[in-house]
C-alpha cells in the first residue's frame, strides 16, 4: 500500500499534521495524484544529486503529460484532476531548480514516515487491545446473566402453575376427608407425584441462583479490573496527555476511544444493578426458602456493583477545551481578568438515559480558601456563573457543555493578619472547577471536575512570564491535586525535560522543531553543569525565556517559511559561527538569532578571506518593524556592501553549508528586478537594504592561530537612484536638490557606521 493512501487512513488530528507538514511548501493536490510516482523515486539522493533531482523531476512531467493524454482520450478532464495544471506548476517553480523539489519531498516523505510511525506505535500499545477484549468478554457475561435470569423467571413461573393447578383441583388436606377409600390411594399418589415435581422446580431453582451468584460475583470482578484501568490508568494517562498538548507535544487527545468505553462499562454495571434487583425481587415474590440463603449475597454484589458505578461516574466528567482565550489561541490556561475565555466539558458516560439529567455549574478556587500554602493568592470570581446543561445536540455529538463567555474579576480581600505567600503575579496558579449532583436509578453522588492550573494576568505584556509558568507547572505537576504553590519554591527542571517544550514552542509556530546542534546551544545558555535549569535564570533574573519568547513571536510573524523550511540555523554562538565560516568559501552566510536583542531580531554572518586573513561579518540584526516593511529574504537578496570609489556588490553567495542563495531563497522573494507600477503618477520604490563596506582590522600577527575577525555592520534602508524617476514631468532643480539630500545622508550614515566595528552580536 501505497505511503499516502496510509497517510489516509489515520484520524483527524494525524492528518491535521500532514495538512501542515504541506501548507505552503508543496501542494497537496499534486501529492495526492502523483503518490505511488512521487513515492517510487529516492529523492533523498536526488535531493543531493543534481544528476538524479533533474531524472526525478523530467519522470514527473512525463507521467503527467501521460495522464493528461490520456483523459483526454477518455474525455474526462473535467472529471479528473488539472494533470495540465500540476505539470505547469512544476515547470514555473522548479525547472530551473530540480533539487529543491527534491528537497522538499525528502523531508516531507521522513516526516509521513513519523506520523505513521507514531499512528504505529499507538495502535499497538498492547493495553488497548487487552482492554477492548477485557470489555467485549464483560458485554458477553452480562448478556448471559440476563438470559439465566429471564430462564429463572420461566422456572419460577412455571412452579407457580403447578402449585394453582394443584390448588384448582383440590388435592388439599380437606378434600382429602371426602374422597372414597377407594381413590384416597389414588390421590395421594398424585400428591405426591406433585410435590417430588414441585421439588425438582425448587432444587433447579437453587442450583439457578447458586449459578447466577457465582456469575454476577465474576462480572463484578471483571467490572472492577476494568474501572480501575480506565480510572487509574486511561483516564489519567489522556489528562497528561492532555496536558502537554496544552504547551506544544503532538499528541492525540481525542477522547473517542474513552467515550466508547466508560459509556459500554456503565451501560453494563448499570445492566447488572437492573438484573440484581430482578433477583431480589424474584425472592421476595415468590418467598421461597432459599431467601435467607441468597438474599444477603446478592444485596452485597448489588452493593458493589453500585459501587463501581459511582467511582465510573465520579470520573466520567472531564474538563475537554481548556480554558482559552481567542487571542491566545496557542496559549491555552492563561487568563486575563474581563476578557471572555472559553472552557468546555464532557461527560464520558454517553447514555441517551442521561441527556438533559446533568448540571454543570462553574465555580473558581473552589479548594483554594482551604489551601494554607495559597494565603496572599489573589482571589476572583466568575462573572457569568450560570448552569450549563450537559446536552447530546452538539456537533460532534456526546454530552458536552461549552461555557463559552466565561470572565474573571478580581475579589477585594481583607487581610486577616495570616502570613503571606509571596510569589509574583504570573506565578499563582489556579483552577477552575465545574461541579454537579448525579440523581438516578438510586443512585447518587456529586461529580467533580476541575482543569489544569490557569494564571490569571491583568496586562498583556505579562503573557511571556505566565507561558512560562504554564511550561514549568506542566512538566512538574504530573498527576492530581495539582500543587497550586508550586513557585513558592519551585524546583530546577532537567535539560531532558526543558528541552523538549522548547522544542514543540517552535514546532507550534514555526512548523519546525529544534535539531540537536540548536538545543545543544541553548543548554549551554541555560543549563548548569548537572544539566539542571533553575526557574530564577528560565523566568526570574537572567529572564532567557523572554529573550526565546521574543524569538518565537518573530518567527511566528515574519520567518516562518524559512524556519519551516530550515534555513535559519538560528541558535548558533559567535564561536561556533566562526568555527563554522572559517574554511568556507568567500561568501558563504548562515543566519542567527541576535543575542542581544530581548524583542527578538535576526542577523547574517558571512566569510570573506583577504590577503590569507579570514573576516567573519555581521550585519546589524533585523528587527520585526524592519521586517514588516521588506521580508528577510528580500533583505538577503538584495543586500549590498557600498565603499568610496567602488560599486555595491552583495557579498552574500552560499548559504551555509553550500547552497547558492538563489537556490534556497528563490521561492520567498517578493521585490523581483525593478518596479514599473505606480501610483499616483509616481513609480513605485522599493527599499534596499544597504551597508558601508567594512574596514577589516590589522591583520594578526603571524604567530596566532585563530585569525577569524568578527566585524559588526550598520545595515541601513535606501531607496536606488534608478527609482527617483517620476511618471510625470521632472524638474532638473528637483532632481538636484534631492541627490545633494541624499548624498549628504549617505556621507552621513558613512561616518556613523565607520564608528561601529564591534564584537560579532
Amino acid at each position: 500500500m501505497a505511503q499516502w493512501q496510509k497517510l489516509l487512513r489515520l484520524d483527524r488530528g494525524l492528518q491535521s499534521r500532514v495538512i501542515q507538514l504541506y501548507e505552503g511548501r508543496f501542494p497537496r493536490d499534486i501529492r495526492h495524484w502523483l503518490c505511488s510516482q512521487i513515492e517510487s523515486h529516492n529523492w533523498c539522493l536526488a535531493a543531493v544529486d543534481e544528476g538524479e533531482a533533474r531524472a526525478c523531476f523530467q519522470s514527473l512531467l512525463e507521467y503527467l503529460e501521460e495522464q493528461r493524454e490520456r483523459s483526454a482520450r477518455e474525455n474526462t478532464m473535467l472529471l479528473g484532476p488539472d494533470y495540465a495544471g500540476m505539470r505547469d506548476y512544476l515547470l514555473k517553480n522548479f525547472q530551473d531548480w530540480p533539487k529543491n523539489l527534491a528537497l522538499i519531498l525528502s523531508e516531507c516523505l521522513k516526516e509521513e514516515k513519523k506520523i505513521l510511525n507514531s499512528a504505529s506505535e499507538e495502535q499497538a500499545q498492547p493495553k488497548v487491545t487487552h482492554l477492548d477484549s477485557k470489555i467485549n468478554h464483560l458485554k458477553s457475561l452480562t448478556l448471559e446473566i440476563k438470559k439465566q435470569n429471564k430462564s429463572l423467571e420461566d422456572i419460577y413461573e412455571g412452579l407457580e402453575f403447578i402449585q394453582d393447578a394443584c390448588r384448582d383441583q383440590g388435592v388439599t388436606e380437606g378434600m382429602k376427608k371426602r374422597v372414597p377409600v377407594g381413590q384416597h390411594f389414588g390421590l395421594a399418589q398424585s400428591l405426591a407425584n406433585v410435590e417430588e415435581k414441585c421439588q425438582k422446580q425448587a432444587n433447579i431453582i437453587t442450583q439457578k441462583k447458586q449459578m447466577l451468584l457465582q456469575s454476577t460475583m465474576n462480572i463484578v470482578k471483571v467490572a472492577e479490573e476494568i474501572v480501575q484501568t480506565l480510572t487509574d490508568v486511561e483516564l489519567p494517562a489522556w489528562k497528561r496527555r492532555q496536558q502537554l498538548s496544552c504547551i506544544g507535544s503532538p499528541v492525540n487527545t481525542s477522547l473517542e476511544d474513552l467515550q466508547s468505553w466508560f459509556s459500554s462499562v456503565m451501560e453494563m454495571l448499570l445492566e447488572l444493578r437492573e438484573q440484581l434487583q430482578k433477583l431480589q425481587q424474584q425472592d421476595r415474590k415468590y418467598n421461597s426458602a432459599e431467601v435467607s440463603q441468597f438474599s444477603a449475597p446478592l444485596e452485597e454484589i448489588e452493593k458493589a456493583a453500585s459501587s463501581l458505578c459511582i467511582r465510573l461516574l465520579q470520573s466520567a466528567l472531564v474538563v475537554e477545551k481548556q480554558p482559552i482565550m481567542s487571542k491566545l489561541a496557542q496559549r491555552p490556561l492563561i487568563v486575563k481578568t474581563g476578557v471572555r475565555f472559553t472552557v468546555s466539558v464532557r461527560f464520558l458516560a454517553n447514555l441517551p438515559k442521561f441527556k438533559y439529567q446533568f448540571k454543570v455549574k462553574p465555580v473558581f478556587d473552589k479548594h483554594v480558601e482551604e489551601d494554607s500554602t495559597t494565603k496572599g493568592f489573589r482571589r476572583f470570581s466568575v462573572s457569568k456563573d450560570d448552569f450549563k446543561v450537559l446536552d447530546e445536540d452538539t456537533p460532534g455529538g456526546g454530552l458536552v457543555a461549552e461555557f463559552c463567555h466565561m470572565s474573571l474579576k478580581e475579589a477585594k480581600v481583607k487581610s486577616k493578619g495570616s502570613p503571606e505567600t509571596h510569589v509574583g503575579v504570573t506565578e499563582e496558579l489556579h483552577l477552575v472547577n465545574f461541579v454537579t449532583d448525579f440523581r438516578h436509578a438510586g443512585l447518587e453522588c456529586t461529580i467533580e471536575a476541575s482543569t489544569l492550573p490557569v494564571v490569571v494576568i491583568s496586562s498583556s505584556n505579562q503573557v511571556g512570564s505566565a507561558w512560562a509558568s504554564i511550561m514549568w507547572c506542566s512538566v512538574l505537576c504530573t498527576s492530581e491535586p495539582m500543587n497550586l504553590s508550586l513557585f513558592v519554591d519551585p524546583p530546577p527542571l532537567k535539560w531532558t525535560e526543558l528541552s523538549q517544550v522548547l522544542s514543540w514552542q517552535f514546532l507550534t509556530v514555526g512548523q519546525r522543531e529544534l535539531d540537536e546542534n540548536q538545543l545543544a546551544d541553548l543548554k549551554d545558555k541555560l543549563a548548569d553543569p548537572d544539566d539542571l535549569v533553575h526557574w530564577t535564570k528560565f523566568s526570574k533574573d537572567d529572564n532567557a525565556w523572554i529573550w526565546i519568547d521574543g524569538i518565537l513571536d518573530l518567527i511566528k510573524k515574519h520567518l516562518v517559511d524559512l524556519w519551516r523550511d530550515g534555513l535559519i540555523m538560528g541558535f548558533v554562538s559567535r564561536k561556533k559561527t566562526l568555527a563554522l565560516l572559517r574554511e568556507k568559501p568567500n561568501g558563504t552566510f548562515l543566519l542567527r538569532f541576535s543575542e542581544s536583542s530581548k524583542e527578538g531580531a535576526i542577523t547574517f554572518s558571512w566569510v570573506e578571506h583577504i590577503n590569507g586573513d579570514t573576516h567573519v561579518h555581521a550585519v546589524q540584526p533585523c528587527v520585526k518593524e524592519e521586517l514588516s516593511i521588506i521580508c528577510l529574504a528580500d533583505v538577503i537578496n538584495l543586500y549590498s556592501l557600498r565603499a568610496q570609489n567602488c560599486a555595491s556588490s552583495n557579498p552574500l553567495v552560499y548559504l551555509y553549508p553550500d547552497i547558492p542563495k538563489d537556490r534556497a531563497f528563490k521561492r520567498f522573494y517578493r521585490i523581483t528586478g525593478h518596479l514599473n507600477k505606480t501610483l499616483n503618477g509616481y513609480v513605485l520604490r522599493p527599499l534596499v537594504p544597504m551597508s558601508m563596506c567594512p574596514t577589516p582590522p590589522p591583520s594578526p600577527p603571524p604567530e596566532t592561530m585563530e585569525v577569524d575577525v568578527n566585524v559588526t555592520v550598520s545595515l541601513t534602508f535606501e531607496i536606488p537612484d534608478t527609482h527617483l524617476q517620476t511618471a510625470g514631468p521632472s524638474s532638473p532643480v528637483f532632481i538636484l536638490i534631492y541627490s545633494s539630500i541624499l548624498f549628504l545622508l549617505s556621507c552621513f550614515r558613512w561616518h556613523l557606521c565607520a564608528g561601529r566595528v564591534a564584537a560579532m552580536f
